[in-house]
């Protein structure tokens, strides 16, 4: 996994689309229809490997993660916990409070982008898709 690195910090709902949207096949979903929660997919397999959304007046990030790393990620950083919503075993939520360093908030992007790209079960077409550019 190669981390990809730009000018912007992290510090924003934006700054972390415009991010995701660097990995190749991806595009932006707001499955909800709630603007608050923004999810990435890889468009081959439609699987999600970021859910964006604002709690407690901040930017969270959940993201998917080797069971190996979990842990490594919750005991480094006080702002990386059990995924909120979500699968805990698999998943981490990251805050954007200022107290992770960029590189490893990319990191752990990538490392969901890497993860959910890997997965070989092809799912069906969605029904609709919002924000999804037609192919």
């Amino acid at each position: 996994m190669e981390i990809k690195m730009s000018e912007k910090n992290l510090k924003g709902r934006s700054e972390v689309i415009r991010y995701c949207m660097t990995f190749p096949e991806v595009f932006e979903d707001e499955p909800f229809h709630d603007t608050n929660w923004t999810c990435m997919r890889i468009r081959s397999n439609r699987r999600i490997f970021a859910w964006i959304y604002e709690r407690k007046e901040r930017i969270w990030i959940n993201v998917k993660c080797d069971p190996e790393w979990r842990d490594f990620w919750r005991c480094a950083y006080q702002s990386v916990l059990p995924a909120y919503h979500m699968n805990k075993e698999h998943w981490n939520s990251i805050i954007l409070d200022g107290s992770i360093p960029d590189q490893d908030v990319k990191r752990m992007i990538g490392e969901s982008y890497d993860l959910c790209r890997a997965s070989h079960k092809k799912r069906p077409p969605l029904q609709s898709v919002s924000r999804c550019p037609s192919e």
